[in-house]
């Protein structure tokens, strides 16, 4: 119960601390669009994915939309087993591939996130992406 009371509704505050578990990974990323509209983080190592070349990779983004936070985080697309690392409250959040919609902030999910960023950057890394 005392988690919930200390959960977070506010959208620019699920944002600014959203934003705050990416900038630690930044860099090795480089920060592309410092808003209040996005934060997004890519790597800038030229990698082949299944075949092709790519100058750069995207790992994890944050936007606002009207009823949520939308968390972007590409290593679940890059890898779907990624998906068992997550526990059931960030998991029922996951909408489509690889979008997570906030709508609240509490301290496990904030460590929950903070575990899923950790885990995809050593995947990052495991793979020379970063």
């Amino acid at each position: 119960m005392a988690l919930a009371s200390q959960a977070s509704t506010d959208r620019d505050a699920i944002f600014d601390e959203i934003v705050a578990l990416l900038s630690k990974y930044s860099p090795p990323f480089e920060v592309r669009r410092d808003t209040k509209g996005g934060y997004h983080l890519w790597s800038q190592k030229p990698v082949v994915i299944e075949g092709r070349k790519e100058k750069e990779v995207y790992f994890a983004g944050v936007i606002p939309q009207k009823a949520y936070v939308g968390l972007y985080y590409m290593p679940v697309y890059a890898e779907p087993e990624q998906k068992a690392i997550f526990k059931p409250e960030l998991l029922a959040r996951l909408k489509g591939k690889s979008c997570f919609h906030l709508r609240r902030m509490d301290p496990e999910l904030k460590a929950q996130i903070r575990d899923a960023l950790s885990a995809g950057f050593k995947m990052y890394e495991d793979r020379g992406w970063v």
